[in-house]
C-alpha cells in the first residue's frame, strides 16, 4: 500500500469548495467557550483541501458532546450508539471504498464502553481517521470522571477523588499496533490542521488525540500547554528527522528511557532524533510515556506513521479472489461442512 493515500478510491470534486460548504443550518449546541467549537472550525476549514465530494464524505460518532459533530458537517453522517462508532465505520469502510470515513469520539465514548471496538479497529488497520476529543471528563452527563481523568480527580461521581489510574490514549493506540498516532491541541489551529493533513494522507487507521477544554466541568485542564509563559517549556514538538527538544531541555536515552537534560549539558549528537517512520514503535511508545500529571513534558505531533496493509483493502481482495475462482457462493458457504436439518 506504499504511496497510496487514505482517499485514493474516493471521487474528487472539481468544483472549488470552501469551509462554508461544510457547514450546515443546524444550531451548534455546545456550551459557550467549549473547545469543540475550535475543532469544528478547524475541520470545516481543512476539509476543502482534500478536494473530496461532500456526498462521498462521512462522519460517524458515538455518544457524548463531541459526538454531535456529524450534525454540523455538510456531509453525510451518522450519530450512532455509545462506543460503537468504530464498528459501524469498519463496515462502511470495507463495503464502500468510495467513501472517506471519519470517526469522531470522546475519551469516555472511545475508552470506556467503546474501548474494545477502538483497539481492534486500530489493530486491523481499518482505513479511516479517528478524532478522539480528550477533555478528561464526562461532559454530556454533567461532570463525572472519565477513563482519562487523573488519580484524585474530584467529580460528582468521585467526591473523595478518583482511585482509577487513567488510560494513556497514545500508549494504548501504540500497543494496539496503530499505524498512525498523533496528538494536538484544540486551540492551536495551525498545528491541528497540519496533523489532520498527515492523518488524512495516511492509508490505514489514523488516530488523532485532541486535547479539548471543557470549560464547564473541567476548565483549564490544559492551560499550562496554552499559556505563553509555560507552554514552550512543556510542549515537546515532534518533527520527523529533528532532535527531540523542548525549551532549554533535550532528550537522551538513559537506561532504556527518554530523559530530559539541559541542552547545554550534552553534545547535540547525543540528542535523540525523532523517527516517526521507524517500524519499531519503541521510540514512539517511550515518547508517550513522558506524560505525567504535572504535564512537565507533553509531546505534540505525529508519534508514529508507518505503512501496513489495511484490513478493508485485504478483505476486498479476498472477496474478488473468491468470486474469480467461483467460490463466492454465499448460500453454498453457509450450507457447507457440518449442517443439520431440524424436523418439524
Amino acid at each position: 500500500m506504499s504511496g497510496r493515500t487514505s482517499f485514493d478510491l474516493v471521487p474528487k470534486d472539481d468544483a472549488k469548495q470552501t469551509a462554508k460548504d461544510f457547514r450546515t443550518d443546524q444550531e451548534v449546541r455546545w456550551c459557550p467557550g467549549c473547545g469543540d467549537y475550535a475543532i469544528l472550525a478547524a475541520v470545516q476549514g481543512f476539509m476543502p483541501e482534500l478536494g473530496l465530494k461532500r456526498e462521498n464524505t462521512v462522519f460517524i460518532s458515538g455518544i457524548g458532546c463531541s459526538s454531535r459533530f456529524p450534525y454540523y458537517m455538510g456531509s453525510y453522517g451518522l450519530h450512532s450508539i455509545h462506543g460503537r462508532a468504530p464498528a459501524l465505520a469498519t463496515g462502511l469502510a470495507i463495503t464502500r471504498p468510495d467513501l472517506a470515513v471519519f470517526v469522531v469520539t470522546g475519551d469516555g465514548d472511545a475508552l470506556s464502553i467503546g474501548g474494545n471496538h477502538l483497539i481492534h479497529a486500530l489493530r486491523r488497520n481499518i482505513n479511516f481517521t479517528i478524532l478522539l476529543f480528550n477533555n478528561r471528563i464526562y461532559g454530556l452527563t454533567k461532570g463525572q470522571y472519565s477513563p482519562t481523568s487523573e488519580v484524585g480527580k474530584v467529580t460528582k461521581s468521585t467526591p473523595m477523588g478518583s482511585l482509577d489510574a487513567p488510560f494513556n490514549p497514545i500508549s494504548l493506540a501504540l500497543g494496539a499496533e496503530a499505524t498512525f498516532v498523533a496528538r494536538t491541541l484544540d486551540s492551536d489551529r495551525q498545528h491541528l490542521q497540519s496533523v489532520l493533513r498527515a492523518a488524512a494522507a495516511h492509508r490505514g487507521a489514523s488516530l488523532v488525540e485532541i486535547y479539548q477544554n471543557c470549560n464547564i466541568f473541567n476548565d483549564n485542564a490544559f492551560e499550562v500547554l496554552k499559556d505563553p509563559d509555560t507552554r514552550d517549556a512543556r510542549i515537546v514538538r515532534l518533527e520527523h528527522g529533528q532532535p527531540i527538544v523542548t525549551g532549554t531541555q533535550g532528550f537522551v536515552w538513559q537506561r532504556g528511557r527518554l530523559v530530559s537534560v539541559p541542552l547545554d549539558s550534552v553534545d547535540p549528537s547525543e540528542l535523540v532524533v525523532h523517527d516517526a517512520h521507524d517500524p519499531d514503535p519503541s521510540l514512539a511508545f517511550a515518547l508517550s510515556r513522558l506524560d505525567d500529571p504535572t504535564m512537565a513534558h507533553v509531546p505534540m505531533g505525529v508519534f508514529r506513521s508507518v505503512s501496513r496493509a489495511s484490513y478493508d483493502d485485504e478483505a476486498r481482495t479476498q472477496v474478488a479472489m473468491a468470486q474469480a475462482s467461483g467460490k463466492g457462493d454465499l448460500s453454498a458457504l453457509l450450507n457447507a461442512g457440518d449442517t443439520w436439518s431440524i424436523g418439524t
